[in-house]
Protein backbone atom coordinates (compact mmCIF):
# COMPACT_ATOMS: atom_id res chain seq x y z
CA UNK A 1 0.00 0.00 0.00
CA UNK A 2 1.42 3.34 -1.01
CA UNK A 3 1.18 5.68 1.97
CA UNK A 4 3.15 8.69 0.79
CA UNK A 5 4.39 10.38 -2.35
CA UNK A 6 6.87 13.06 -3.33
CA UNK A 7 5.94 16.26 -5.12
CA UNK A 8 8.61 18.51 -6.61
CA UNK A 9 7.85 22.20 -6.16
CA UNK A 10 9.63 25.19 -7.70
CA UNK A 11 9.58 28.15 -5.33
CA UNK A 12 8.85 31.62 -6.61
CA UNK A 13 9.51 32.96 -10.07
CA UNK A 14 13.22 33.44 -10.55
CA UNK A 15 14.09 32.17 -7.07
CA UNK A 16 15.89 29.10 -8.39
CA UNK A 17 14.79 27.14 -5.33
CA UNK A 18 13.27 23.68 -5.76
CA UNK A 19 12.09 21.35 -2.98
CA UNK A 20 10.54 17.91 -2.85
CA UNK A 21 7.57 17.65 -0.51
CA UNK A 22 6.69 14.33 1.14
CA UNK A 23 2.91 14.26 1.24
CA UNK A 24 0.23 11.65 1.82
CA UNK A 25 -0.70 9.18 -0.90
CA UNK A 26 -4.20 8.89 -2.29
CA UNK A 27 -5.34 6.03 -0.03
CA UNK A 28 -3.89 7.59 3.07
CA UNK A 29 -5.54 10.88 2.16
CA UNK A 30 -8.92 9.15 1.89
CA UNK A 31 -8.40 7.65 5.35
CA UNK A 32 -7.57 11.05 6.82
CA UNK A 33 -10.63 12.68 5.26
CA UNK A 34 -12.82 9.83 6.51
CA UNK A 35 -11.50 10.29 10.06
CA UNK A 36 -12.35 14.00 10.03
CA UNK A 37 -15.82 13.50 8.53
CA UNK A 38 -16.61 10.71 11.03
CA UNK A 39 -15.48 12.93 13.91
CA UNK A 40 -17.68 15.77 12.69
CA UNK A 41 -20.73 13.52 12.42
CA UNK A 42 -20.07 11.92 15.81
CA UNK A 43 -19.61 15.27 17.54
CA UNK A 44 -22.68 16.82 15.93
CA UNK A 45 -25.08 13.95 16.71
CA UNK A 46 -24.28 13.96 20.42
CA UNK A 47 -23.54 17.67 20.86
CA UNK A 48 -24.48 19.12 24.25
CA UNK A 49 -25.22 22.48 22.64
CA UNK A 50 -25.81 22.71 18.88
CA UNK A 51 -24.93 26.40 18.73
CA UNK A 52 -21.67 25.95 20.62
CA UNK A 53 -20.80 22.89 18.53
CA UNK A 54 -21.29 24.86 15.32
CA UNK A 55 -19.04 27.69 16.51
CA UNK A 56 -16.30 25.28 17.60
CA UNK A 57 -16.19 23.04 14.52
CA UNK A 58 -16.72 25.70 11.84
CA UNK A 59 -12.93 25.82 11.42
CA UNK A 60 -12.92 22.13 10.53
CA UNK A 61 -15.83 22.53 8.12
CA UNK A 62 -14.04 25.39 6.35
CA UNK A 63 -10.51 23.99 6.60
CA UNK A 64 -11.08 20.53 5.13
CA UNK A 65 -12.37 21.77 1.74
CA UNK A 66 -9.52 24.32 1.59
CA UNK A 67 -6.89 21.61 2.09
CA UNK A 68 -8.52 19.44 -0.59
CA UNK A 69 -8.81 22.41 -2.95
CA UNK A 70 -5.13 23.24 -2.50
CA UNK A 71 -4.17 19.64 -3.22
CA UNK A 72 -6.36 18.94 -6.22
CA UNK A 73 -6.95 22.27 -7.95
CA UNK A 74 -3.99 24.41 -6.94
CA UNK A 75 -1.42 21.59 -7.05
CA UNK A 76 -0.25 22.52 -3.56
CA UNK A 77 -0.40 19.38 -1.41
CA UNK A 78 0.65 19.88 2.19
CA UNK A 79 3.36 17.74 3.72
CA UNK A 80 2.45 14.47 5.36
CA UNK A 81 3.35 15.82 8.81
CA UNK A 82 1.07 18.83 8.42
CA UNK A 83 -1.81 16.68 7.15
CA UNK A 84 -1.67 14.38 10.17
CA UNK A 85 -1.37 17.32 12.57
CA UNK A 86 -4.40 19.01 11.01
CA UNK A 87 -6.43 15.84 11.49
CA UNK A 88 -5.33 15.67 15.14
CA UNK A 89 -6.36 19.31 15.60
CA UNK A 90 -9.73 18.59 14.02
CA UNK A 91 -10.31 15.78 16.54
CA UNK A 92 -9.49 18.13 19.42
CA UNK A 93 -12.00 20.68 18.11
CA UNK A 94 -14.72 18.08 17.48
CA UNK A 95 -14.34 16.61 20.96
CA UNK A 96 -14.51 20.05 22.56
CA UNK A 97 -17.47 21.03 20.40
CA UNK A 98 -19.42 17.90 21.33
CA UNK A 99 -19.10 18.36 25.09
CA UNK A 100 -18.23 22.10 25.37
CA UNK A 101 -14.73 22.73 26.65
CA UNK A 102 -15.75 23.24 30.27
CA UNK A 103 -17.53 19.87 30.44
CA UNK A 104 -15.35 17.43 28.50
CA UNK A 105 -15.08 14.02 30.23
CA UNK A 106 -11.34 13.93 29.54
CA UNK A 107 -10.87 17.27 31.27
CA UNK A 108 -13.04 16.16 34.18
CA UNK A 109 -10.95 12.99 34.56
CA UNK A 110 -7.81 15.09 34.64
CA UNK A 111 -9.45 17.44 37.14
CA UNK A 112 -10.36 14.57 39.48
CA UNK A 113 -7.01 12.87 39.06
CA UNK A 114 -4.88 15.93 39.82
CA UNK A 115 -7.29 17.98 41.92
CA UNK A 116 -7.32 21.05 39.67
CA UNK A 117 -9.90 23.76 40.26
CA UNK A 118 -11.24 23.76 36.69
CA UNK A 119 -11.64 21.59 33.62
CA UNK A 120 -8.40 22.28 31.75
CA UNK A 121 -9.28 20.76 28.39
CA UNK A 122 -9.48 24.27 26.93
CA UNK A 123 -5.92 24.90 28.14
CA UNK A 124 -4.78 21.83 26.21
CA UNK A 125 -6.75 22.97 23.16
CA UNK A 126 -4.98 26.34 23.15
CA UNK A 127 -1.58 24.66 23.26
CA UNK A 128 -2.73 22.69 20.20
CA UNK A 129 -3.96 25.96 18.67
CA UNK A 130 -0.35 27.11 18.64
CA UNK A 131 1.34 23.75 18.03
CA UNK A 132 -0.43 22.63 14.86
CA UNK A 133 -0.75 25.98 13.04
CA UNK A 134 2.93 26.65 13.73
CA UNK A 135 4.00 23.76 11.51
CA UNK A 136 1.49 24.79 8.83
CA UNK A 137 2.65 28.41 8.91
CA UNK A 138 6.29 27.32 8.84
CA UNK A 139 5.61 25.24 5.75
CA UNK A 140 3.82 28.07 3.96
CA UNK A 141 6.66 30.47 4.73
CA UNK A 142 9.30 28.05 3.49
CA UNK A 143 7.40 27.10 0.34
CA UNK A 144 5.85 30.42 -0.68
CA UNK A 145 8.42 33.03 0.34
CA UNK A 146 12.18 33.51 -0.07
CA UNK A 147 12.64 32.75 3.64
CA UNK A 148 15.01 29.95 4.66
CA UNK A 149 15.12 27.83 7.78
CA UNK A 150 16.39 29.80 10.72
CA UNK A 151 15.65 32.49 13.25
CA UNK A 152 13.52 34.78 11.08
CA UNK A 153 11.24 31.94 9.99
CA UNK A 154 10.97 30.79 13.61
CA UNK A 155 10.09 34.31 14.78
CA UNK A 156 7.55 34.99 12.03
CA UNK A 157 5.88 31.63 12.60
CA UNK A 158 5.38 32.42 16.28
CA UNK A 159 4.17 35.92 15.41
CA UNK A 160 1.56 34.65 12.96
CA UNK A 161 0.29 32.07 15.46
CA UNK A 162 -0.03 34.71 18.18
CA UNK A 163 -1.86 37.01 15.78
CA UNK A 164 -4.33 34.23 14.99
CA UNK A 165 -4.77 33.60 18.72
CA UNK A 166 -5.55 37.28 19.28
CA UNK A 167 -8.09 37.05 16.46
CA UNK A 168 -9.84 34.16 18.22
CA UNK A 169 -9.96 36.15 21.45
CA UNK A 170 -11.58 39.04 19.59
CA UNK A 171 -14.15 36.62 18.17
CA UNK A 172 -14.89 35.41 21.69
CA UNK A 173 -15.21 39.00 22.86
CA UNK A 174 -17.69 39.68 20.06
CA UNK A 175 -19.66 36.56 21.00
CA UNK A 176 -19.78 37.67 24.62
CA UNK A 177 -21.11 41.11 23.62
CA UNK A 178 -23.66 39.65 21.21
CA UNK A 179 -24.89 36.67 23.23
CA UNK A 180 -24.29 37.74 26.82
CA UNK A 181 -24.66 34.83 29.23
CA UNK A 182 -25.52 32.57 26.30
CA UNK A 183 -21.89 32.66 25.19
CA UNK A 184 -20.58 31.01 28.37
CA UNK A 185 -20.29 27.54 26.83
CA UNK A 186 -18.40 28.94 23.85
CA UNK A 187 -16.08 31.10 25.97
CA UNK A 188 -15.34 28.38 28.53
CA UNK A 189 -13.73 30.85 30.94
CA UNK A 190 -15.06 28.98 33.99
CA UNK A 191 -14.80 32.14 36.05
CA UNK A 192 -11.10 32.68 35.37
CA UNK A 193 -10.46 36.41 34.92
CA UNK A 194 -7.09 35.65 33.30
CA UNK A 195 -8.51 33.18 30.78
CA UNK A 196 -7.72 35.36 27.75
CA UNK A 197 -4.12 35.83 28.82
CA UNK A 198 -3.72 32.11 29.49
CA UNK A 199 -5.12 31.29 26.04
CA UNK A 200 -2.59 33.49 24.26
CA UNK A 201 0.32 32.38 26.43
CA UNK A 202 -0.42 28.68 25.84
CA UNK A 203 -0.71 29.30 22.11
CA UNK A 204 2.74 30.89 22.28
CA UNK A 205 4.08 27.84 24.14
CA UNK A 206 2.58 25.50 21.55
CA UNK A 207 4.04 27.44 18.61
CA UNK A 208 7.53 27.45 20.13
CA UNK A 209 7.35 23.78 21.18
CA UNK A 210 6.20 22.61 17.73
CA UNK A 211 9.17 24.16 15.98
CA UNK A 212 11.66 22.90 18.54
CA UNK A 213 10.26 19.36 18.59
CA UNK A 214 9.23 18.87 14.96
CA UNK A 215 11.50 21.22 13.03
CA UNK A 216 13.92 18.54 11.90
CA UNK A 217 11.16 16.07 11.01
CA UNK A 218 9.45 18.79 9.03
CA UNK A 219 12.68 19.70 7.26
CA UNK A 220 13.11 16.11 6.10
CA UNK A 221 9.71 16.33 4.42
CA UNK A 222 10.70 19.59 2.71
CA UNK A 223 14.04 18.62 1.21
CA UNK A 224 15.73 21.18 -1.09
CA UNK A 225 16.91 20.03 -4.52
Amino acid sequence: MRTSEEVVVRLGAGSGRVISVVTVGRREGIVLVAIVVAALVWSGIGARSTGTWAMEVVWVVVGLPLVLLARRRLRFPLSRLVCWLLVAHALVLCYGGRHTYALTPLGEWFQDMFGTQRNNYDRFAHVVQGFVPAVLVRELLLRLTPLRRGGMTFFLTVTVCLTVSVGFELVEWGAALALGAGAEDFLGTQGDVWDTQWDMFLCLCGAVAAQLLLGRVHDRQLEPR
